[in-house]
């Protein structure tokens, strides 16, 4: 039994670490296709056009404010996947688009490639959001918050709790004078579904067996 333990514990350690940092991947992805920030960015940005800070300091800032509201609400969404996300994935951010951008210029670029590096990128972004979420060692300040809904009441499932969530974040963003594009609209309305199909179909299988149930 215990040694059951120590393997699943394991697994969500692995899902953690490698779904949270190929989630920094996938915005390297977004980043070259250039047809948007995704709707949580848009939402920051559109914050730092108002105060007088780089934007560094002020995403960080926001996080700061979501993950204390987060820590009284329900801090169980508090680990080390929310650790990742504040102090290494702006680093794997930057590091994947100078790469993405190499690899796709040496194919030529052009606007098929950045309509590919788009769509890579939202699949790719929704499945690590899925395989780290089901690891359930600590979630993204934005991701808790649909997360935490879903799970304080069976009404509305997870899937639209998050739709809601971006679409609100791409039109406070584009009120405050930050614009978007396409594939900001694409996650906003994509990223829950496929978060939720991913989830279903792969990642919980995945950590708890084929015909397995709960952590």
């Amino acid at each position: 039994m215990a040694q059951k333990k120590d393997k699943k514990f394991y697994k969500r350690l692995g899902m953690t670490v490698l779904g949270v940092l190929f989630l920094g991947v996938s915005v390297g992805f977004l980043n070259y296709s250039d047809f948007g920030m995704d709707p949580f960015q848009t939402f920051a940005h559109g914050i730092a056009l108002h105060v007088p800070l780089d934007f560094g300091t002020t995403y960080l800032i926001i996080n700061v404010i979501e993950l204390a509201v987060i820590f009284f609400i329900d801090k169980r969404k508090i680990g080390l996947g929310t650790m990742i996300n504040l102090f290494l994935l702006g680093y794997v951010v930057d590091f994947s688009s100078v790469y993405v951008a190499k690899l796709f210029d040496m194919m030529g670029g052009g606007l098929i490639l950045r309509i590919v590096s788009m769509v890579i990128g939202i699949i790719l972004l929704c499945f690590c959001a899925a395989v780290y979420f089901t690891a359930d060692m600590g979630v993204s300040t934005h991701d808790a918050i649909s997360l935490i809904l879903s799970e304080k009441q069976d009404r509305i499932p997870f899937a639209w709790l998050r739709v809601a969530n971006d679409i609100l974040c791409i039109i406070i963003g584009f009120a405050l004078g930050q614009s978007f594009g396409i594939g900001t609209i694409i996650s906003g309305f994509f990223t829950g579904p496929l978060v939720s199909l991913f989830r279903k179909k792969i990642a919980e299988p995945f950590l708890n067996g084929a015909g397995g149930q709960g952590k």
